[in-house]
Protein backbone atom coordinates (compact mmCIF):
# COMPACT_ATOMS: atom_id res chain seq x y z
CA UNK A 1 0.00 0.00 0.00
CA UNK A 2 1.05 3.60 -0.49
CA UNK A 3 0.06 7.14 0.44
CA UNK A 4 1.45 10.64 0.01
CA UNK A 5 1.23 13.51 2.48
CA UNK A 6 3.15 16.55 3.64
CA UNK A 7 4.86 15.96 6.98
CA UNK A 8 6.30 18.06 9.77
CA UNK A 9 9.54 16.46 10.97
CA UNK A 10 9.35 15.56 14.67
CA UNK A 11 12.60 13.64 14.81
CA UNK A 12 15.08 11.41 13.01
CA UNK A 13 17.79 9.01 14.11
CA UNK A 14 20.32 6.89 12.28
CA UNK A 15 19.26 3.34 11.54
CA UNK A 16 22.00 1.00 10.44
CA UNK A 17 24.83 2.22 8.26
CA UNK A 18 22.99 4.33 5.73
CA UNK A 19 19.33 4.71 6.70
CA UNK A 20 17.35 6.86 9.11
CA UNK A 21 14.21 6.23 11.13
CA UNK A 22 12.07 9.34 10.99
CA UNK A 23 8.94 10.53 12.75
CA UNK A 24 6.55 12.87 10.96
CA UNK A 25 3.35 14.64 11.90
CA UNK A 26 1.16 14.47 8.83
CA UNK A 27 -2.21 16.07 8.23
CA UNK A 28 -4.11 13.01 6.99
CA UNK A 29 -2.15 10.15 8.60
CA UNK A 30 -1.21 11.57 11.99
CA UNK A 31 2.06 10.90 13.73
CA UNK A 32 3.81 8.36 11.56
CA UNK A 33 7.17 6.60 11.62
CA UNK A 34 9.05 5.15 8.70
CA UNK A 35 12.45 4.27 7.33
CA UNK A 36 14.29 6.54 4.91
CA UNK A 37 16.85 4.61 2.90
CA UNK A 38 19.99 6.70 2.50
CA UNK A 39 18.71 9.00 5.23
CA UNK A 40 22.09 9.05 6.96
CA UNK A 41 23.64 10.91 4.02
CA UNK A 42 24.42 14.58 4.54
CA UNK A 43 22.17 15.77 1.73
CA UNK A 44 19.07 14.02 3.07
CA UNK A 45 19.93 14.54 6.75
CA UNK A 46 19.60 18.31 6.31
CA UNK A 47 15.95 17.91 5.27
CA UNK A 48 15.20 15.63 8.23
CA UNK A 49 15.93 18.17 10.96
CA UNK A 50 13.09 18.73 13.47
CA UNK A 51 10.85 21.60 12.44
CA UNK A 52 11.18 21.10 8.68
CA UNK A 53 8.38 20.18 6.29
CA UNK A 54 8.84 17.37 3.78
CA UNK A 55 6.77 15.86 1.01
CA UNK A 56 6.57 12.20 1.99
CA UNK A 57 5.55 9.07 0.12
CA UNK A 58 5.06 6.08 2.44
CA UNK A 59 5.07 2.51 1.16
CA UNK A 60 4.63 -0.84 2.87
CA UNK A 61 3.34 -4.27 1.93
CA UNK A 62 0.92 -4.28 4.88
CA UNK A 63 -0.66 -1.29 6.67
CA UNK A 64 0.67 -2.23 10.12
CA UNK A 65 4.30 -2.45 8.98
CA UNK A 66 6.89 0.26 9.68
CA UNK A 67 7.14 1.07 6.01
CA UNK A 68 9.57 3.17 3.98
CA UNK A 69 9.44 6.92 3.35
CA UNK A 70 10.71 8.70 0.28
CA UNK A 71 10.99 12.37 1.19
CA UNK A 72 11.65 15.69 -0.51
CA UNK A 73 12.20 18.97 1.38
CA UNK A 74 9.35 21.47 1.22
CA UNK A 75 10.19 24.03 3.91
CA UNK A 76 13.50 24.01 5.79
CA UNK A 77 13.06 26.04 8.96
CA UNK A 78 15.76 24.37 11.08
CA UNK A 79 18.65 26.46 9.76
CA UNK A 80 16.89 29.69 10.76
CA UNK A 81 16.49 28.49 14.37
CA UNK A 82 20.17 27.83 15.07
CA UNK A 83 21.01 31.41 16.07
CA UNK A 84 18.01 31.75 18.39
CA UNK A 85 18.22 29.76 21.62
CA UNK A 86 14.57 30.28 22.54
CA UNK A 87 13.49 29.03 19.10
CA UNK A 88 15.60 25.87 19.42
CA UNK A 89 14.00 25.17 22.80
CA UNK A 90 10.63 25.94 21.23
CA UNK A 91 10.93 23.44 18.40
CA UNK A 92 12.18 20.82 20.87
CA UNK A 93 9.15 21.42 23.04
CA UNK A 94 6.77 21.44 20.08
CA UNK A 95 8.09 18.08 18.88
CA UNK A 96 7.87 16.61 22.39
CA UNK A 97 4.21 17.63 22.55
CA UNK A 98 3.44 16.08 19.16
CA UNK A 99 4.94 12.77 20.34
CA UNK A 100 2.16 12.57 22.93
CA UNK A 101 -0.41 11.95 20.20
CA UNK A 102 -1.31 8.32 19.39
CA UNK A 103 0.57 7.00 16.39
CA UNK A 104 -1.32 7.15 13.08
CA UNK A 105 -4.26 9.05 14.61
CA UNK A 106 -5.06 12.04 12.34
CA UNK A 107 -5.27 15.47 13.97
CA UNK A 108 -5.22 17.89 11.02
CA UNK A 109 -5.88 20.99 13.16
CA UNK A 110 -3.00 20.14 15.50
CA UNK A 111 -0.73 19.52 12.52
CA UNK A 112 -1.56 22.90 10.99
CA UNK A 113 -1.12 24.68 14.31
CA UNK A 114 2.31 23.11 14.78
CA UNK A 115 3.46 24.22 11.34
CA UNK A 116 2.13 27.75 11.86
CA UNK A 117 4.00 28.01 15.17
CA UNK A 118 7.19 26.66 13.61
CA UNK A 119 7.00 29.44 11.01
CA UNK A 120 7.28 32.12 13.72
CA UNK A 121 9.35 30.44 16.44
CA UNK A 122 12.10 33.04 16.10
CA UNK A 123 9.59 35.85 16.78
CA UNK A 124 9.39 36.22 20.56
CA UNK A 125 6.43 38.57 20.25
CA UNK A 126 4.24 35.91 18.61
CA UNK A 127 5.39 32.34 19.19
CA UNK A 128 5.00 32.01 22.99
CA UNK A 129 1.32 32.96 22.97
CA UNK A 130 0.68 30.55 20.10
CA UNK A 131 2.47 27.75 21.96
CA UNK A 132 0.32 28.32 25.05
CA UNK A 133 -2.80 28.06 22.88
CA UNK A 134 -1.31 24.95 21.28
CA UNK A 135 -0.91 23.28 24.67
CA UNK A 136 -4.61 23.85 25.37
CA UNK A 137 -5.52 22.40 21.97
CA UNK A 138 -3.28 19.39 22.57
CA UNK A 139 -4.91 18.69 25.94
CA UNK A 140 -8.26 18.64 24.15
CA UNK A 141 -6.94 16.33 21.42
CA UNK A 142 -5.72 13.93 24.12
CA UNK A 143 -9.13 13.89 25.80
CA UNK A 144 -8.36 16.34 28.62
CA UNK A 145 -10.01 19.45 27.25
CA UNK A 146 -10.52 22.41 29.58
CA UNK A 147 -13.95 24.02 29.92
CA UNK A 148 -13.13 27.68 29.48
CA UNK A 149 -16.37 29.10 28.07
CA UNK A 150 -18.50 29.63 31.18
CA UNK A 151 -17.99 30.09 34.92
CA UNK A 152 -18.10 26.80 36.81
CA UNK A 153 -19.98 28.45 39.69
CA UNK A 154 -22.43 30.83 38.02
CA UNK A 155 -22.57 29.93 34.32
CA UNK A 156 -21.53 33.47 33.43
CA UNK A 157 -19.55 34.02 30.24
CA UNK A 158 -17.96 37.36 31.12
CA UNK A 159 -14.96 38.33 33.23
CA UNK A 160 -13.53 34.81 33.39
CA UNK A 161 -10.14 35.35 35.00
CA UNK A 162 -9.46 32.08 36.85
CA UNK A 163 -9.38 28.35 36.15
CA UNK A 164 -9.99 25.68 38.77
CA UNK A 165 -6.90 23.43 39.09
CA UNK A 166 -9.19 20.53 40.00
CA UNK A 167 -11.96 20.69 37.40
CA UNK A 168 -10.23 22.59 34.60
CA UNK A 169 -13.24 24.93 34.40
CA UNK A 170 -13.16 28.70 34.15
CA UNK A 171 -14.26 30.86 37.09
CA UNK A 172 -15.38 34.49 37.00
CA UNK A 173 -13.62 37.21 38.94
CA UNK A 174 -16.49 37.77 41.36
CA UNK A 175 -17.29 34.11 41.98
CA UNK A 176 -13.65 33.12 42.37
CA UNK A 177 -12.54 36.01 44.55
CA UNK A 178 -12.82 34.12 47.89
CA UNK A 179 -10.62 31.31 46.52
CA UNK A 180 -8.33 33.27 44.21
CA UNK A 181 -5.18 32.11 46.03
CA UNK A 182 -6.03 28.52 45.10
CA UNK A 183 -7.08 29.19 41.51
CA UNK A 184 -4.96 29.43 38.37
CA UNK A 185 -4.80 32.75 36.56
CA UNK A 186 -6.51 32.81 33.15
CA UNK A 187 -4.67 35.50 31.13
CA UNK A 188 -6.65 37.69 28.75
CA UNK A 189 -4.75 36.56 25.65
CA UNK A 190 -5.75 32.95 26.34
CA UNK A 191 -9.38 34.00 26.72
CA UNK A 192 -9.42 35.31 23.18
CA UNK A 193 -10.00 38.88 24.31
CA UNK A 194 -8.52 41.76 22.32
CA UNK A 195 -5.08 42.66 23.66
CA UNK A 196 -3.57 46.10 23.32
CA UNK A 197 -0.05 44.68 23.19
CA UNK A 198 2.04 41.53 23.15
CA UNK A 199 1.51 39.48 26.34
CA UNK A 200 3.98 40.41 29.05
CA UNK A 201 6.42 37.96 30.55
CA UNK A 202 4.17 37.73 33.61
CA UNK A 203 1.12 36.93 31.49
CA UNK A 204 3.02 34.30 29.54
CA UNK A 205 4.31 32.75 32.77
CA UNK A 206 0.74 32.56 34.08
CA UNK A 207 -0.44 30.93 30.87
CA UNK A 208 2.29 28.30 30.96
CA UNK A 209 1.58 27.64 34.66
CA UNK A 210 -2.03 26.99 33.70
CA UNK A 211 -1.31 24.65 30.80
CA UNK A 212 1.65 23.07 32.59
CA UNK A 213 -0.51 22.11 35.57
CA UNK A 214 -2.87 20.06 33.42
CA UNK A 215 -0.17 18.65 31.18
CA UNK A 216 1.71 17.37 34.21
CA UNK A 217 -1.36 16.05 36.05
CA UNK A 218 -3.27 14.50 33.17
CA UNK A 219 -0.61 13.56 30.63
CA UNK A 220 2.94 13.22 31.93
CA UNK A 221 2.42 11.97 35.49
CA UNK A 222 0.09 9.10 34.45
CA UNK A 223 2.74 8.02 31.94
CA UNK A 224 5.46 8.18 34.57
CA UNK A 225 7.30 10.74 32.43
CA UNK A 226 8.79 14.12 33.35
CA UNK A 227 7.76 17.34 31.69
CA UNK A 228 10.01 18.02 28.68
CA UNK A 229 13.20 19.83 29.66
CA UNK A 230 12.86 21.84 26.44
CA UNK A 231 9.60 23.27 27.79
CA UNK A 232 11.27 24.47 30.98
CA UNK A 233 14.06 26.10 28.98
CA UNK A 234 11.62 27.68 26.54
CA UNK A 235 9.34 29.13 29.21
CA UNK A 236 12.34 30.53 31.06
CA UNK A 237 13.68 32.13 27.87
CA UNK A 238 10.42 33.83 26.84
CA UNK A 239 9.23 34.98 30.26
CA UNK A 240 12.46 36.43 31.63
Amino acid sequence: MQWRDEGFVIGARRHGETSALIELMTRAHGRHLGLVRGGASKSIRVALQPGNDVDAVWRARLPDQLGVFVVEPVRTRAAALIDHGHALHGVGHLCALLRLLPERDPHPEICEMARAIADVLVVKERAPALLAHFEIALLSALGFGLDLETCALTGARDDLVYVSPKSGRAVSREAGSPWRAKLLAFPAFLRGEPCASTPSGEELAAAFRLTGHFLRRDVFDPRGAPMPHARELYVKAVTA
